[in-house]
């Protein structure tokens, strides 16, 4: 199963007060619903790709209807997809219509969330978790990116839910996609705070560690990173330094200052140290402990006496 679908799974099993399973089952019709106007009445449809959405979406109607829905499952063509779950009612879909408010005054269906459905902050929340059931989706947390979404197919509804979310401090935000309107997140932090408030408790225990995990893994390849980085740079600077004592000892000079020639030794003997590990073999061979900034300015001390040399070259000719 997929991390979306465990969430579901999960969610479809948190316990609702009445007011909450009104509030939830308006979401999952307004969200994964359709109505259609047949010769024997109004017709109320449900459809989702996952099982335990549909028995919660049952489970919901009979509890409040007193109803039993016709129920199919649609065969893909396509092996790899799920079977499609439709829900059917026919008997008191207007009625249901009616008390889940999925109509506005123009008869316009699933057009926004109506307040009076979420008055209370559990039937908020509960209208968050049946609007991520019916059309909702979570990049694993094992994947490089963070992402979270609702899909709906009206913009007032994606803006009513996105209104709910950030009610919760969600930071969400709505875009328009081939589909219709998405409600997204991208932060982690904020996907985690759905979890929390939607119910998937499991499932954001498992969230946050697969995180925390990544997180760990990538603070160590900065590490890492910065440590490679950091060696090629002193390598790189080794060279340049071996480079110049090589230049400078091509005119065997007779009088360079004791400084100077120390330096030398320790970097032809250490050709591959840092100039904090030079500082400690300076210790060891000459019975003093020079600082990194002292190794530094002796090195550029021998620049120096290079461009003396070659001065002096030069006048002599």
């Amino acid at each position: 199963m997929s991390f979306t679908a465990d969430v579901k799974a999960e969610l479809a099993n948190v316990h609702d007060a009445s007011c909450c399973a009104r509030a939830e089952l308006s979401a999952l019709l307004a969200v994964g619903g359709a109505v259609e106007l047949r010769k024997t009445g109004l017709v109320l449809t449900f459809q989702t790709t996952n099982n335990a959405v549909v028995r919660k979406c049952l489970k919901l109607l009979k509890e409040r209807y007193r109803i039993e829905p016709l129920t199919m499952v649609k065969k893909r063509l396509n092996l790899q997809k799920n079977d499609i779950y439709v829900v059917e009612i026919g008997p008191r879909a207007q009625d249901i219509v009616d008390d889940l408010v999925l109509m506005n005054r123009n008869a316009l269906f699933f057009q926004e969330v109506d307040d009076a459905l979420v008055v209370k902050e559990c039937c908020r929340k509960a209208y968050l978790r049946g609007a991520f059931m019916a059309g909702g989706s979570i990049n694993s947390p094992e994947t490089p990116t963070y992402h979270l979404e609702i899909q709906t197919f009206s913009e007032r509804l994606a803006e009513g839910i996105a209104k709910l979310a950030n009610g919760f401090d969600l930071g969400a935000k709505v875009a328009v996609n081939r589909r219709g309107w998405i409600v997204y997140a991208k932060e982690a932090e904020r996907i985690s705070d759905f979890l929390r408030v939607t119910g998937a408790t499991n499932e954001l225990f498992r969230f946050e560690d697969a995180r925390i995990k990544r997180d760990f893994a990538n603070s160590i390849n900065r590490v890492m990173n910065c440590d490679i980085a950091n060696e090629e740079k002193a390598l790189k600077a080794a060279r340049e330094q071996l480079d110049l004592i090589a230049r400078i000892e091509a005119f065997r000079p007779k009088d360079m200052p004791k400084s100077l020639e120390e330096i030398i030794f320790l970097r032809k003997k250490y050709p591959d140290s840092t100039l904090v590990e030079l500082a400690y073999a300076a210790e060891e061979h000459f019975g003093k402990m020079l600082t990194k900034s002292a190794i530094n300015h002796r090195f550029r001390a021998l620049k120096d006496y290079l461009v003396e040399l070659e001065y002096l070259r030069e006048e002599s000719r």
